[in-house]
């Protein structure tokens, strides 16, 4: 009987992922993960494991090769950065995500800092918590121009959003023409996009490409009015150049719902910037998606170990012999 950990800390035993697991012949084990744990701690939980339904723990190679019976790796969201895929596949793991899952979440959270930063709605329930009255005029969203980095799930979900609040939308994307089915964006190299927008909102993915692609370059073409929002992955920008780039004014200010260390270290540049509002990392996490994730997540991996993995994201890095690999 195959056995399946979890990790998430919102998946709990009884729920209605653990039943879908159950239902189907698998035995749940339920290890709840709260920050980020170590090799040792993320090897002891994957001993005598076949398949892990996971968060964002950093399953390495090392890990990986220390847990001979896995099979299948499941990610309850989109980014898949803290895996070793290619490690997953020389060993016959199979590693999936599960695209466009959160859009929805993540695209009322985008509008949600996006309409926050304009109004300076932070800075003003702090300053009436500190016992002021600030009376800053904020801007209004009609008129002016977002741009989003990415052209994914959550990026589509935006568009209508910002479009019903009258903005306009351009996106830089390496998403090929004929799969670019909305005539209200348009579409522009990244330099013209950082700037003609008024907000520009991240989405892209973090690879070798993406790290750093924010960087004390990228501001110096930004409006000196421009808000920079991310929602996708913290190390796709220069965290150092953005402080330095709002505290000189070379932009506006920044809503950061992820950062490149999380939780943020106390010696963060970002802290003490005025300007700049770092969020926990909520962007995804409603109770909807994340029930949505939770069975969805089941169902994949319950697909994975049948050898017909939907969503897997290393399907091409995995040898023909995968799923082959010891049960023992």
């Amino acid at each position: 009987m195959p056995r399946i950990l979890i990790t998430t800390d919102h998946l709990r035993p009884d729920d209605e992922a653990d039943h879908h697991l159950r239902a189907h012949g698998h035995t749940t084990v339920h290890v709840p993960f709260i920050g980020r744990p170590g090799p040792e701690q993320l090897v002891a939980a994957l001993d005598g494991i076949d398949a892990a339904l996971v968060g964002h723990e950093s399953l390495t190679a090392q890990v990986l090769r220390e847990a001979p019976r896995l099979r299948a790796i499941v990610r309850t969201g989109v980014g898949y950065d803290s895996i070793d895929i290619t490690a997953a596949g020389r060993l016959g793991i199979t590693v999936s995500n599960l695209p466009g899952i959160n859009a929805n979440a993540v695209a009322e959270y985008t509008l949600g800092l996006l309409l926050a930063a304009a109004r300076r709605l932070v800075q003003s329930a702090a300053g009436v918590a500190a016992g002021r009255w600030p009376r800053e005029d904020g801007h209004e969203l009609r008129g002016s121009t977002l741009g989003l980095i990415g052209y994914g799930s959550a990026a589509r979900a935006v568009v209508p959003l910002a479009r019903a609040f009258g903005m306009k939308v351009l996106c830089t994307t390496g998403v090929p023409e004929d799969q670019r089915p909305d005539p209200s964006v348009r579409f522009v190299e990244l330099p013209e996009l950082l700037a003609a927008s008024d907000y520009v909102s991240v989405h892209t993915a973090l690879t070798d490409r993406t790290r750093g692609l924010l960087d004390a370059s990228a501001f110096r073409r930004m409006k000196s009015t421009a808000v920079l929002v991310n929602t996708a992955r913290g190390a796709v920008v220069d965290e150092r150049a953005l402080a330095d780039a709002v505290r000189t004014g070379e932009i506006a200010a920044a809503a950061l719902d992820v950062v490149t260390e999380e939780p943020l270290p106390v010696d963060s540049p970002l802290r003490d910037v005025e300007g700049i509002v770092v969020f926990s990392h909520l962007a995804g996490q409603t109770a909807e998606a994340r029930a949505a994730a939770g069975l969805a997540g089941a169902a994949e991996v319950v697909a994975a170990l049948e050898g017909r993995p939907r969503f897997a994201v290393n399907a091409h890095l995995l040898p023909r012999t995968a799923t082959a690999r010891s049960d023992g």
